[in-house]
């Protein structure tokens, strides 16, 4: 499967899903779907990406959380896994598109690509459902884990190993940051924000 295709199924009426992406070719996959405030793509954070989902979907529990990220990003940062599964948050999925490749260094192989079973290890780990995906026809089961059924979800879906047009989302992480809060918190993303001056004695 071509990634692109399988990322903008998996967002296609997509509402007020909430969607952090690992660095990199997911990062643009997830731009190239279309750009959201809904939307935290990382730079520069390999092995983040679960993390960081794992933190909104405690944060907002009402809403669902999807972490997008590739397999060499996941490889990094397979701890995360086992936190996840202590939490156990009903609100969220973890997808990895999996190209059994490093996309960003010059397409080394992964461990994937000799037989390491990520969704195996989310299974361990307490994940509720925890599949590998290799045909098309299996996304609309893998729209409803997103949108529907109580997690946490693991999906790992095979993808071809290519390189394709980067579709870059804005390289600030503060108007990231920020943007994503004003449309979850409204007023009170300002109000909440730290005092940084120094207080008068």
């Amino acid at each position: 499967m071509n990634r692109r295709d399988v990322v903008k199924t998996l967002l296609e009426k997509r509402g007020k899903l909430l969607v952090v992406a690992g660095l990199g070719s997911t990062a643009w996959d997830i731009t190239a779907a279309g750009d959201s405030p809904l939307s935290f793509p990382t730079w520069g954070a390999m092995g983040q990406a679960a993390m960081l989902g794992l933190g909104l979907a405690l944060a907002q529990p009402r809403r669902r959380v999807l972490v997008v990220t590739g397999d060499g990003e996941m490889l990094m940062g397979l701890g995360s896994l086992a936190t996840i599964g202590v939490q156990h948050p009903a609100n969220l999925t973890v997808v990895v598109i999996d190209n059994e490749r490093y996309g960003e260094t010059g397409m080394q192989t992964t461990h994937t690509a000799h037989g390491i079973d990520l969704a195996a290890a989310a299974k361990a780990c307490g994940f509720k459902a925890s599949k590998i995906v290799t045909k098309r026809a299996q996304l609309a089961a893998v729209r409803s884990l997103i949108y529907k059924t109580p997690g946490p979800s693991f999906v790992q879906i095979k993808v071809l190993a290519e390189k394709l047009p980067l579709v870059l989302p804005p390289h600030d992480g503060v108007v990231l940051k920020e943007r994503m809060r004003r449309v979850l918190l409204g007023p009170r993303a300002e109000s909440d924000l730290p005092d940084v001056l120094p207080k008068k004695l």
